[in-house]
């Protein structure tokens, strides 16, 4: 019999490509959602396995014996499911309250371990910090200052990181974290989501100029294999892990967009022409390629989430014929120039 692996949110972005490489691995998967006959989950069931191994589960966070009887069962659980957005009436609870059930329902459950995803938002939205260290274990967001920007989902998910941690010892759960940055990649589900959000603009003629603020990007898949590689690797629990290919300031990310798709009308100036170009947090993925992931370049998951965007019908493709022969698959050969270097 297959084991089984419970994960939550399995509709979404992540979520959706973990459910992927789970059947693929040849589990059965018990996904959760606040519906499970909600039409935005139909995609999971055109994945391969997925007739035969995939439930699915109606689950309220906020409700820990729904929790448990979706976890009972389970060799390991996957939390992805978040509200993602900075209305701190709709997001604080549900963040902190959800997250700490899933803790005590998998603890009840006695699942062998649970990875809990959270967000880069965790570590770096601190004044104090110093910007030439990389980002570590030991880096945390300082709760006054996420207030007092109003980034309220970075917030709720640093209280939710640090409360889980401290209900899984005591509790004695085997807990690990994923900490994704901006993902990018095919879309399997059929709405937009936020990271996406992130480079449409830049493609519609929506903006009009690029910010002056830097961002760590990684491929979608990369960040699900991470995922599955922490649940399964008996030595990757009690830890957090950054999943980030590179950081790019925004202006170098619409220059590779300009050089993938030149048809597109993508910003070539920036909001701030008086400041220099801000740099982003410096961070180690050492650790997940210790368990074996290879990440995917910049330009090949940007490429892939443009021609998601296209095949999804929220880009319209823009006919030219000596750009869709040069197009017709994502660069190898050489990666841009303006790149900076991987940490």
């Amino acid at each position: 019999m297959a084991r089984v692996v419970c994960v939550t949110g399995a509709g979404g972005f992540i979520g959706s490509w973990i459910v992927k490489l789970l059947l693929a691995r040849g589990f059965a998967v018990r996904g959760t959602s606040r519906r499970a006959d909600d039409p935005k989950n139909a995609h999971l069931w055109d994945l391969d396995g997925a007739e035969e191994r995939l439930t699915m589960l109606q689950v309220d966070l906020l409700d820990r014996a729904s929790l448990r009887a979706a976890f009972h069962g389970c060799d390991g659980v996957i939390h992805t499911a978040s509200p993602m957005h900075d209305n701190p009436e709709e997001i604080i609870e549900p963040i902190i309250a959800g997250t700490r059930n899933v803790v005590e329902a998998a603890a009840d459950a006695g699942v062998r371990r649970l990875v809990l995803s959270s967000t880069i938002g965790t570590m770096y939205m601190n004044p104090r910090r110093d910007p030439d260290a990389p980002l570590d274990e030991a880096s945390w967001s300082d709760l006054d200052y996420c207030k007092s920007t109003k980034n309220w989902y970075c917030y709720a998910k640093t209280i939710a990181e640090q409360s889980a941690w401290a209900a899984a010892r005591a509790r004695g759960l085997d807990l690990a974290v994923v900490i994704p940055v901006v993902t990018l990649g095919e879309l399997l589900q059929p709405s937009m989501n936020t990271s996406t959000l992130h480079i449409l603009k830049y493609l519609t003629g929506e903006a009009k100029a690029y910010v002056n603020e830097a961002h760590a990007y990684v491929h979608v898949k990369d960040a699900a294999d991470a995922h599955v590689r922490v649940l399964l690797e008996p030595r990757a629990g009690g830890r957090r892990y950054v999943c980030a290919e590179r950081t790019l300031h925004r202006g170098e990310l619409c220059r590779i967009l300009a050089q993938l798709f030149p048809e597109y009308p993508i910003p070539t100036r920036c909001k701030d022409e008086v400041n220099p170009p801000k740099k982003g947090y410096k961070f180690t993925n050492q650790p997940l390629k210790d368990l074996g992931i290879k990440f995917t370049p910049v330009h090949e998951y940007l490429y892939e989430a443009v021609k998601s965007l296209q095949d999804k019908g929220f880009l319209k493709k823009i006919s030219d014929t000596k750009v869709s022969e040069r197009r017709s698959s994502p660069p190898h050969s050489s990666q841009p120039a303006m790149l900076i270097s991987k940490l």
